[in-house]
């Protein structure tokens, strides 16, 4: 009896969980989470090692992606619609990017429906991500900045705020 105790009060101790929710298990940052692609250019591997085959290549600087697993230097990610792998850690990028969901999306001065219009971006723009509050994200491209509803961008989660 007195091994079946010792045994239960040991075994959270000697096997801890391999993964805590919503945090990787390398980087102890939040699943899932958004980043970009640093190269311009990147082999999206079915598993997580050189040794495994390339699916395709991202070939776009800057995209938004999310990161929603790790393993080791690699981070399994997939892009706006779902597609993704694994891809090796350097070519990411902690700078947020966002990838415009509705054509000539207005860009306001104030992120108010309301304000002034600085500027439309067309379907499929990737910004620069600045402040978000909880209905608003203030994007930069192209010499331009401005605020969108964070409903009609992807690479932020809705619930997101980010300064």
């Amino acid at each position: 009896m007195a091994f079946v105790i010792l045994t239960i009060l040991t075994a959270p101790v000697l096997c801890p969980p391999a993964l805590a929710d919503g945090v990787g298990p390398v980087t102890n940052l939040p699943l899932p989470r958004f980043v970009s692609m640093k190269a311009t250019e990147g082999n999206v591997r079915r598993g997580p090692s050189l040794s495994h085959r390339i699916d395709w290549v991202f070939k776009r600087r800057d995209m938004p992606l999310r990161i929603t697993a790790e393993h080791g230097h690699w981070r399994r990610v997939e892009d706006r619609d779902g597609m993704g792998g694994w891809v090796h850690y350097s070519l990411l990028s902690g700078t947020r990017t966002v990838l415009v969901e509705q054509d000539m999306l207005a860009l306001h001065v104030r992120p108010d429906p309301n304000a002034p219009v600085s500027a439309a971006l067309e379907l499929g723009v990737v910004a620069k991500l600045g402040e978000c509050i909880p209905e608003w994200c203030e994007l930069r491209t192209g010499g331009f900045s401005g605020w969108a509803p964070k409903a009609r961008i992807w690479g932020v989660s809705p619930t997101e705020i980010h300064d």
